[in-house]
């Protein structure tokens, strides 16, 4: 092979993306869901003071800990948008994994610590008949779950928009969605829900028997799932903000562009890193055909690149390193497409 001096190591950047339409999407769902959490915030209090149900106002520290949330999830949207600098070349599309990390710990501190020390003081408390006030307790909860509902079906009916747009499967979408703030949304609601059915079990449960332990083991049952998503939100931001690869099958679609090219004899590295949800880099070391002229190497290296922004507009910074291989780089080649091969996704 024949190349310019030792080695060619180009980069482009590739056209940004029409992501305006998604974000403000997202952005709508999260006011969807702010405006969701603030009411059912003041009805929970309001009906777990006159109530007195500790249940009710665990629910109640949940939604204002969601409320104040999506106010993350707004800096996230815009302060991601931000155009590269010299500090920051590759755009701040990383804010919305820093941002989502706030709002996990937001979850675990506002909400699953006051929801286990409202249940902790249940548990520990004298029981007794509930008051009349928790008649207030079943309609605020009755009408949370209602709204709460609401903000997860508009958050789910924009997965479903994404999924086909993607061309995948609802549930593929679900699980395997890049935009932290709309996973954010989902894990917040879902927990809403089924924060709600707990609380109202507690209430039913406190009712039917007269004994408030009942109410105390659903704020603790509401504080360990609060726990969970937080822990949950947090794994995937930081994730995220350490630097993950794309998904395998992209991997292996580009791997298997990059071998197809007549120019390129080996592969022997593909590493690839998600900068925001729109966004990643791509960086290639590959060997040409023998017998490639010098001359030819940049008007291949610009057409390949060219052709991966037209095929995978996610993928806009893209490296190429074009060196000999040698023995050792096609014993990396082979290790690198055994490893792309093998069964299974990320």
């Amino acid at each position: 092979m024949a190349t310019p001096d030792d080695a060619t190591a180009t980069a482009t950047t590739g056209p940004e993306g029409d992501t305006g339409a998604q974000d403000g999407e997202t952005r709508g769902t999260v006011y969807v869901a702010m405006g969701a959490n603030l009411f059912i915030a003041v009805a929970k209090v309001a009906g777990g003071i006159v109530s007195g149900s500790s249940a009710l106002l665990s629910e109640a520290a949940h939604s204002v800990a969601d409320s104040l949330n999506e106010v993350f999830l707004l800096a996230a949207l815009k302060r991601s948008r931000k155009r590269p600098d010299r500090r920051h070349p590759f755009g701040y599309g990383k804010e919305r994994y820093f941002w989502s990390l706030l709002a996990a710990v937001g979850i675990f501190v506002m909400g699953g610590c006051f929801s286990f020390y409202e249940g902790v003081e249940a548990l520990s408390s004298s029981s007794g008949p509930p008051s009349g006030g928790y008649l207030v307790a079943v309609v605020v909860l009755a009408v949370a779950g209602l709204v709460e509902g609401a903000s997860l079906v508009k958050a789910l009916w924009q997965v479903r928009n994404e999924a086909a747009e993607h061309g995948t499967s609802f549930l593929n979408q679900l699980r395997d969605g890049d935009d932290p703030a709309l996973r954010t949304v989902i894990g917040e609601d879902g927990a809403a829900v089924t924060g709600v059915l707990l609380a109202l079990a507690g209430v039913f449960l406190h009712l039917a028997t007269g004994d408030a332990v009942w109410e105390g083991a659903a704020s603790l049952a509401i504080a360990l799932l609060l726990v969970y998503v937080a822990y949950t939100l947090a794994r995937d931001a930081r994730g995220q903000l350490v630097g993950e690869a794309l998904g395998r099958r992209v991997q292996q679609e580009i791997h298997a562009f990059l071998t197809e090219q007549s120019e390129i004899d080996t592969v022997t590295a593909l590493l690839t890193m998600r900068l925001s949800p729109d966004s990643a880099l791509l960086a290639a070391r590959v060997d040409l055909v023998p017998g490639t002229d010098s001359e030819e190497v940049e008007e291949v290296a610009v057409r390949i690149k060219r052709d991966i922004f037209d095929r995978w507009s996610e993928v806009d910074h893209v490296f190429l390193d074009i060196t000999d291989a040698g023995a050792a780089g096609r014993r990396d080649a082979k290790r690198l497409s055994r490893d792309l091969n093998r069964q299974g996704t990320s």
